[in-house]
């Protein structure tokens, strides 16, 4: 159910509300030629253990900077060690767009435990879309599989699967590489063998073991530099991705379209953990010339704190949408 904004929009902000951790592949909207694709980023996640609660998560989201203050408690008499899970999104080899530096946002999480800097391992895995066959004709399935150990088996290395990443390696190599590639799954993959033009996804997967003694709260912190999408206008299709209200939306229509920049985070792998979290609070911020809109679906009121900033409190908080936010200039 989505919260009665109207009577909060004031002095030409606005906002909304639904749900998570964010990341996205930036592009300003002075280098946008047309819109570019959000890729939202998940939090902490690993496979759901029955004494361990979330107690807390304090999350900060402005186009600048993410930042989650988490408090884990264990609710058992044995100390507990698991795999903590952070990923970043899957950034397509492909793209026909300005994009920002997204070297800069892997290079700079940054994760703390109880105050104290830690080193996360990294991985990196492949995804393509598989080609389904749909009344008669051959067609890429919307959903992407792993393939990671078919780009490793015909001799891609992990640097060289991250180059949507780093631009370290030349894509249109790696493609040929692919394709004369003598292993038959990838024809699950690739229907023209023939043709230069493949598309496949690289994703970047933080971890660590953590401990959580007994009958303790664990504090995890981390930072980084989000990847924002956007366009040079927000289409009128996208005004229920981010709940503009209607008085808005009329004045939009009005006056033309107005460039945006956009990110998603996903809260919903906070669900994960033992119990709903107890305590959770969401502030947004946004630049002085910008409007931010977005949707809620939890129980909490969205305040405006200060002349930029939003803030959102929930008490025994189970996520079960994500969050996607707009910063629509003025």
């Amino acid at each position: 159910m989505k919260n009665n904004h109207n009577d909060m929009i004031k002095n030409h902000f606005m906002f909304s509300s639904k749900l998570a951790f964010t990341l996205l592949i930036a592009i300003t909207a002075a280098q946008a030629n047309d819109s570019a694709e959000y890729i939202g980023t998940g939090g902490v996640t690993y496979l759901k253990n029955k004494n361990i609660s979330m107690h807390s998560e304090d999350l900060y989201i402005s186009k600048d900077k993410i930042r989650v203050n988490y408090e884990f408690k264990n609710l058992s008499n044995k100390d507990i060690t698991e795999t903590i899970l952070f990923p970043m999104p899957a950034v397509p080899s492909f793209i026909d767009s300005d994009y920002a530096d997204i070297n800069a946002t892997y290079d700079n999480f940054q994760v703390w435990v109880n105050g104290k800097p830690i080193n996360p391992d990294l991985h990196v895995r492949t995804f393509m879309h598989p080609i389904v066959v749909k009344d008669g004709d051959k067609i890429y399935s919307e959903t992407s599989v792993d393939n990671t150990e078919i780009f490793k088996a015909c001799g891609i290395n992990e640097a060289e699967m991250m180059t949507p990443w780093t631009y370290k390696f030349d894509t249109n190599d790696i493609n040929q590489r692919l394709l004369n590639c003598n292993n038959k799954k990838l024809d699950q993959f690739i229907d023209d063998r023939e043709d230069p033009y493949i598309s496949w996804d690289s994703q970047i997967i933080y971890s660590w073991e953590q401990t959580f003694k007994a009958n303790t709260v664990t504090k995890i912190k981390h930072t980084y530099t989000p990847l924002v999408g956007g366009s040079v206008h927000l289409d009128e299709e996208q005004y229920a991705d981010f709940c503009v209200d209607r008085s808005t939306q009329r004045g939009f229509n009005k006056n033309g379209g107005r460039p945006y920049q956009a990110l998603s985070y996903i809260l919903t792998t906070g669900a994960n953990w033992a119990k709903p979290i107890s305590n959770f609070k969401l502030t947004v911020e946004r630049d002085p010339n910008e409007l931010v809109s977005f949707c809620w679906k939890g129980k909490g009121k969205v305040k405006k704190i200060g002349p930029t900033t939003f803030e959102i409190k929930e008490s025994n908080f189970v996520p079960t949408h994500d969050f996607d936010v707009a910063f629509i200039m003025k």
